[in-house]
């Protein structure tokens, strides 16, 4: 009978796009193989990076070991990182993580793990228990005492590392700088007091990204990918509607300050695609949520929803163009034209602005630990400046960011990408406010 993990399928592949897109390979179930060091080394000696994970009540707690499995005979080994972690069963992306220089010792029926020369986690195979110093409970936010039971014990080979001393300081960059973004998000406010929310437009052509991106920033609040914004072909708009989305923290969470507003997809024809002359009623805004579009027929103030007297709160207070990084070159003279046109419409009203550059898959160099420079990265650096040029927006307002489009799971490198965005976002809508009389 073949020997299966506990973790659910949803868990097992989360788990291996955190650690860079690797395989897990189940190696040791204490359940099959007997809770027992002994046969615990017969299953994971020599056989290269491994994840330990035991299963504690309601919690996952878990080591990744760049070096060998450690052997019960064998000296110290030499220190390696080590990436801890911890999540409950019922929401893997609130993980919590840590990375220490640990040496690795098989010690008495145990396995020892110091750093510093200090111990700070063992696992007892024998006994089904384990102890967590201190400082690394706090990190992990597990509060169980030393030599607390575990139900099950299981150790995974993991295939896909490259011969790279700084892997696991890379890998776990995207989940650090995930984290330290979505507080950032969560506790953002206004800086003006009149204003509850920032109101985001997005605006491109048909296919280039706009519903999905929408999408991709309410999947990474909710934990789980979802898509509530209908997304159409390259070729159709499916996007008849104006909407105003709000965007939710998690399923029983408040809304957050920020909404995405999402239109018809522009086109180079006229009466196909976004009617020009709805632009301006959607800036200052007049167009209400849900108001069904028209491209040959613009809104008129007769219309029973029409909002006649907008506040500075409904206006749009920042304009994202949306392209295809990889069709910049394809765009017509009349596409570009109507950018142009629009970009003029925009400045008219002290709109800020911003150029977001979809489609882009650029993940690998997010790994290498790209993070300071996630918004240019230098596979698309001829696309950036093209793009930039032609639309007249300034290279530091020019974001690429890859959506989720098929995808069935969260990755932390493109929450990073899609929250980095967003963040510089609603600086750039800061800006908008700050320049107000």
């Amino acid at each position: 009978m073949a020997v299966v993990t506990k973790l659910t399928w949803s868990q097992q592949k989360s788990l291996e796009k955190m650690l860079g897109n690797v395989s897990l390979r189940l190696l040791y179930k204490s359940s099959v193989h007997e809770s027992d060091i002994r046969r615990m080394n017969e299953k994971c000696t020599r056989q290269g990076p491994t994840v330990t994970i035991i299963y504690v009540g309601n919690f996952v707690l878990g080591v990744f070991m760049l070096g060998d499995h450690p052997e019960e005979h064998n000296n110290l080994k030499r220190a390696n990182p080590s990436f801890y972690f911890s999540f409950q069963k019922n929401d893997i992306n609130a993980m919590k993580t840590a990375v220490l220089e640990t040496e690795t010792k098989i010690n008495s029926g145990q396995m020892v793990c110091y750093s510093s020369g200090q111990e700070v986690f063992s696992l007892h195979p024998g006994e089904s228990s384990f102890s967590v110093d201190d400082s690394l409970k706090n990190t992990l936010g597990i509060y169980f005492r030393s030599g607390s039971k575990y139900s099950e014990c299981e150790v995974f080979h993991v295939d896909g590392i490259g011969d790279d001393k700084n892997y696991i300081s890379k890998i776990t960059g995207a989940t650090k700088h995930r984290n330290s973004l979505l507080v950032e998000l969560r506790t953002y406010k206004p800086c003006v007091d009149f204003v509850s929310e920032i109101r985001i437009l997005l605006l491109g052509p048909v296919g280039s990204g706009k519903s999905s991106f929408i999408n991709s920033v309410k999947s990474v609040f909710q934990g789980r990918l979802t898509r509530q914004a209908r997304v159409g072909s390259d070729v159709t708009s499916i996007t008849e509607q104006y909407r105003i989305y709000p965007i939710k923290d998690g399923r029983h969470g408040k809304y957050l300050p920020f909404r995405l507003c999402d239109s018809m997809g522009l086109h180079e024809k006229e009466g196909v695609g976004l009617c020009m002359e709805d632009i301006p009623y959607i800036l200052k805004g007049c167009m209400p949520d849900r108001y069904q579009l028209n491209p040959s027929r613009p809104i008129t103030p007769s219309h029973p929803n029409f909002i006649a007297s907008p506040s500075l709160k409904d206006r749009i207070h920042c304009v994202a163009y949306v392209l295809d990084i990889n069709s910049i070159n394809d765009l017509s003279s009349k596409m570009v034209a109507k950018f142009q046109q629009i970009q003029k419409e925009v400045l008219s009203y002290d709109t800020a602005c911003v150029l977001l550059l979809t489609k882009a898959t650029n993940g690998g160099e997010f790994l290498q630990g790209n993070f300071s420079n996630m918004d240019k990265p230098m596979t698309f650096q001829s696309q950036i400046v093209d793009a930039s040029k032609m639309l007249n927006i300034p290279i530091y307002n020019t974001f690429v960011v890859e959506n989720y489009t098929s995808e069935w799971e969260l990755d932390p490198v493109k929450d990073t990408q899609i929250l980095f965005v967003l963040r510089q976002m609603l600086r750039v809508a800061e800006d908008f406010f700050e320049d107000l009389p």
